[in-house]
């Protein structure tokens, strides 16, 4: 496929090679193509292309959203609606408060939401281009391990949801590519839950600096 990534901080840099290590094309989108660190990338994924938001959404077959949550919505914004309908966009963002020098807010280790427990921000951006088919996943682990995960207790499991059952099983496919067990949640409501797991994925990291860790769902 043509794999559209929108946001070129480090997932979606880890995200973009990984595409590439399993065939597909892959677009890095940025606001600014002359970054060094943009550069950088490119130079070293031979067959990687950059663009522009919307560009790389017209390219995309199949979209990443890797932004930060709070900037998701202006991000898909600039990607153009009609560069947005029918394709699926996995949402890999969580709706972080951050402070003014770009850490995340935290009480004890726990940190802030711009949302509540009755709103997610995936339901956000679907309400805001309905014709997307918006899939939550790869928000409830670090980069380090969203792809080829290795645990001594065996894969782990990445949570979804969505609306559109199809696209739902296109990203486990894509996800079993990547290493991981894939549960379905639900519809787009469950990216309630799914986005706290964030906040829980987060605690031990900063209150014990352990970042080496994802979650199994056991049945």
């Amino acid at each position: 496929m043509k794999i559209a990534i929108i946001g070129s901080g480090q997932v979606g840099q880890l995200l973009g090679s990984s595409f590439l290590k399993e065939g597909h094309n892959v677009m890095l989108g940025t606001r600014d193509t002359t970054k060094p660190e943009v550069q950088n990338w490119k130079a070293e994924n031979v067959g990687a292309e950059i663009g522009t938001f919307d560009a790389t959404a017209k390219f995309g077959d199949l979209i990443i959203l890797a932004t930060k949550g709070s900037a998701a919505l202006e991000a898909l914004t600039l990607c153009q609606g009609e560069n947005l309908n029918g394709k699926i966009i996995v949402d890999t963002t969580n709706p972080i408060i951050h402070e003014s020098n770009g850490y995340p807010a935290a009480d004890h280790g726990v940190i802030k939401y711009f949302t509540d427990i009755n709103e997610s921000l995936m339901e956000r951006l679907q309400n805001a281009f309905p014709l997307g088919r918006f899939v939550k996943a790869f928000n409830s682990v670090g980069n380090a391990f969203m792809y080829k995960p290795q645990f001594t207790d065996g894969k782990p499991t990445m949570f979804i949801c969505g609306n559109d059952s199809v696209a739902k099983e296109t990203v486990t496919n894509i996800l079993s590519s990547f290493g991981w067990d894939t549960a379905d949640m639900g519809m787009v409501e469950s990216a309630r839950p799914i986005e706290s797991l964030c906040v829980l994925w987060c605690a031990p990291g900063f209150l014990r600096n352990d970042w080496n860790h994802a979650f199994k769902f056991l049945k």
